[in-house]
């Protein structure tokens, strides 16, 4: 009788909870069930070892833009220009390397400044002059692709010889050699898996403690144990597949890399907090001391640093820079920031989530590429996806108030 009574309630309270998070884990169940349809209709083909790696390293790209969407939307803004400017930056990245002779490790931080300092452009119009971020970042757009169009008219393709550029987003990380405990398997991808699924429970842990601490509400222990369980299974079966074919891409080292600095920034620093007190309500963080000029400098900038890291890898994995390189980027990473949980009206929003939009995404594109269906039924697809995202939040929204 016991038994049956902490279940109900263990039931009970999964529900409580699920309700309570459902912008946090709506995104996760509407990766798994995608997941689970494509590996069914194509018969194991989606889950395999093979396409997994390959979905990284295709979509990497998008998922760092997105990254940076989800912070200039959480500040209520918009960034139309990230596209273009990424496909410029790769073809800047490229003459530096082929025109200019300069060599990689020098090539890709000059890059990364050009993309940091652009992105004080659009912040200027926006914090000083008071233009919309639309309109500004718009300008951007059409000013970007003219400078691709420039950058490229010579050749028209601009091919990278350099291995060592071009393997960061075709290369895979090294194994440990001499270890022939089993063998096909890429050793050092498990080892790597189940040193971020420990340091997960012990950072779980440890912010459960000091969220008690100050006398805050924490999920029960049960569900608690449940959460743990379940995100360490997921990275287990992650680090398992992609352990099945040349293990861990350096596009996915890239990505884990953004995921860790940019949450660790959301989460545990006053830049942080002060990039969510923007977005919450300007006014009263203006007159609570934060200045609200410097926060859109700051995001601003990081979207274009990241706009120029997107551009590297995307160069890398064609091992060329292109006059169409950039096309339709912004839109697919403004879809995944939405679709991971990010609110148009500010405020809301998580690095993990516009990791898992950026997923979603491209998840159905790929799985849709397997199927077989036609371009334009998959255009229909996300945009039907696109716009679940926005009226879910809006829903949530208006269930809360």
């Amino acid at each position: 009788m016991g038994t049956r009574r902490s279940g109900i309630l263990f039931i009970k309270e999964a529900k409580e909870m699920l309700l309570n998070n459902i912008r946090e884990f709506g995104m996760y169940i509407v990766l798994f069930v995608i997941i689970i349809i494509f590996t069914i209709t194509t018969k194991g083909a989606f889950i395999s070892s093979r396409n997994i790696s390959n979905l990284l390293n295709q979509g990497g790209y998008i998922a760092v833009l997105a990254v940076g969407m989800t912070l200039v939307i959480i500040i209520r803004h918009i960034d139309l220009s990230v596209g273009y400017l990424s496909g410029f930056l790769g073809a800047v990245a490229a003459i530096a390397m082929v025109s200019w002779h300069l060599p990689v490790y020098i090539a890709i931080p000059l890059v990364l400044l050009f993309g940091a300092i652009a992105g004080l452009a659009p912040g200027f119009l926006v914090a000083k002059m008071g233009i919309p971020a639309f309109v500004a970042t718009l300008a951007g757009w059409l000013g970007y692709r003219g400078a691709l169009q420039l950058a490229t008219m010579r050749t028209g393709t601009i091919i990278i010889p350099n291995a060592a550029f071009n393997a960061i987003s075709n290369g895979y990380i090294p194994d440990i050699p001499g270890i022939s405990i089993l063998p096909g398997v890429h050793k050092l991808t498990l080892i790597l898996g189940v040193l971020v699924i420990l340091l997960f429970i012990i950072n779980s842990i440890k912010d459960r403690r000091k969220t008690q601490s100050y006398n805050f509400k924490v999920l029960p222990v049960e569900m608690f144990i449940l959460k743990l369980v379940f995100v360490s299974v997921v990275v287990g079966c992650i680090a398992w597949v992609l352990s099945g074919y040349r293990g861990l891409s350096w596009t996915a080292v890239i990505i884990l890399g953004v995921i860790l600095i940019y949450n660790f920034i959301m989460t545990q620093t006053f830049l942080g907090r002060h990039i969510y007190a923007v977005g919450g309500n300007p006014e009263a963080a203006e007159l609570s001391g934060i200045s609200v000029k410097k926060i859109t400098y700051v995001v601003f900038s990081s979207m274009g640093m990241l706009a120029g890291l997107s551009g590297i890898m995307f160069a890398s994995r064609l091992q060329s820079a292109t006059t169409t390189a950039g096309q339709l980027f912004e839109l697919d990473a403004i879809a995944a920031a939405f679709v991971g949980g990010a609110s148009a009206t500010g405020g809301v929003g998580k690095v993990t989530g516009s990791i898992i939009g950026a997923f979603v995404m491209m998840s159905l594109t790929n799985g849709m590429n397997l199927m077989g269906i036609d371009i334009s039924y998959q255009y229909i697809v996300r945009a039907a996806v696109l716009a679940g995202a926005v009226i879910f939040d809006v829903a949530t929204r208006n269930r809360k108030k």
